[in-house]
């Protein structure tokens, strides 16, 4: 959602539209430090209370957030919401892998990014709307209630899950000794850099660069996000065959959007035909590294999560931070080019990931 308000947050609080873009992107920054640090701090508490703590820190970063006054307290809620983006994700593949039989956790991971594919398909383009009449704090304080319902929801019907006795030891670092993971993570911190060095900057550029009103900006969001959930429901039923497949096209199609991008930067419709589709590969992209990861630290998946939660928010927060320094420095099209870069990348590491995969099979 932050997206969608980036402009009046800066407004606001009287920051550049790049320095907004970094507060908004410090939560990646907490998020990286929780999650490598959760579970030696949660061993021996039960899942579903851990789980309940963080939806309670949601609701506290959405009511400091709502009542910032300046600069330091938007980072503040931030970083708390950081705190429970880090810890709900770090474990979310360990505990679908023990919520179902092994078969159907492809499945479990589609319907939790689907979920979050929802979300991104409602909260964008209903940010940006709420802002334009109640301003982005009401909009943030919309969340609120919804969390709060979360909580309650998720402590009714979640099963307890006491912490299991698990004899690997040594921080989540250890994990990088595999090339298999080192390459897998390498591609995954470049894809999520990539896709938040265009992504967080999208609103300014759609407003300034293409002449989109508010309304039309909002049902941009909109069709992205309905893309997403199309693009999470389409790649998660062929990932049984062809996971590495779409691990090297995804980045190399968003790559060729970003660079797209550029140069029809003022014609309205291809730009928004664009991002529908960076919405359909962008969205499912996450599915497939899930997938990735219960097959290859299916022994290990809660040290795993960790691990892949805090390279992606660490992408996230180096990836919305420099396209910042960019986006001010030297124009929106930079943020862009870097994006597309960044994203070939990926597809290069995917590859890499996958002949290592081939070798050792």
């Amino acid at each position: 959602m932050p997206v969608s308000l980036l402009t009046p947050i800066a407004s606001d609080l009287r920051l550049s539209e790049g320095q907004a873009g970094q507060a908004i992107s410090i939560s990646g920054l907490f998020a990286v430090i929780t999650s490598l640090s959760v579970a030696g701090f949660t061993r021996n508490i039960d899942r579903k209370v851990v789980l309940s703590f963080f939806s309670l820190l949601l609701i506290v970063s959405g009511l400091i957030v709502t009542f910032a006054p300046n600069h330091a307290a938007l980072i503040g809620g931030r970083a708390l919401l950081g705190i429970a983006i880090g810890g709900f994700w770090s474990m979310s593949t360990a505990l679908v892998m023990r919520l179902l039989p092994e078969s159907a956790v492809p499945k479990g991971l589609a319907m939790l990014n689907a979920g979050n594919a929802i979300a991104a398909t409602i909260s964008a383009p209903l940010g940006s709307f709420l802002g334009a009449y109640i301003g982005w704090r009401g909009a943030f304080f919309f969340v609120v209630p919804l969390a709060l319902i979360a909580l309650l929801w998720q402590w009714m019907s979640m099963p307890w899950l006491p912490p299991r006795r698990r004899t690997a030891k040594g921080n989540v670092f250890r994990l990088l000794r595999r090339r298999q993971i080192a390459l897998g993570m390498t591609a995954i911190l470049l894809l999520f850099m990539g896709q938040f060095a265009l992504f967080t900057y999208l609103r300014p550029f759609l407003e300034a660069v293409s002449g989109y009103s508010v309304f039309a900006l909002s049902l941009v969001f909109l069709l992205m996000g309905l893309a997403g959930v199309a693009g999470t429901w389409c790649i998660s039923r062929l990932l049984s065959t062809r996971l590495y497949s779409f691990m090297i096209v995804i980045p190399l199609v968003m790559a060729a959007i970003a660079l797209l991008l550029i140069a029809m930067s003022s014609l309205k419709l291809p730009v928004a035909a664009l991002l529908i589709a960076w919405g359909f590969f962008g969205t499912a992209a996450p599915v497939g590294w899930g997938t990735w990861l219960s097959r290859v630290l299916h022994d290990d998946a809660e040290a795993g999560g960790g691990l892949q939660v805090a390279v992606i928010q660490f992408a996230i927060t180096i990836g919305a931070a420099a396209g910042g320094l960019l986006f001010d420095w030297a124009g929106w099209w930079s943020s862009f080019a870097f994006a597309a870069f960044l994203l070939l990348g990926s597809a290069l590491a995917g590859w890499a990931a996958w002949t290592e995969w081939e070798h050792s099979r």
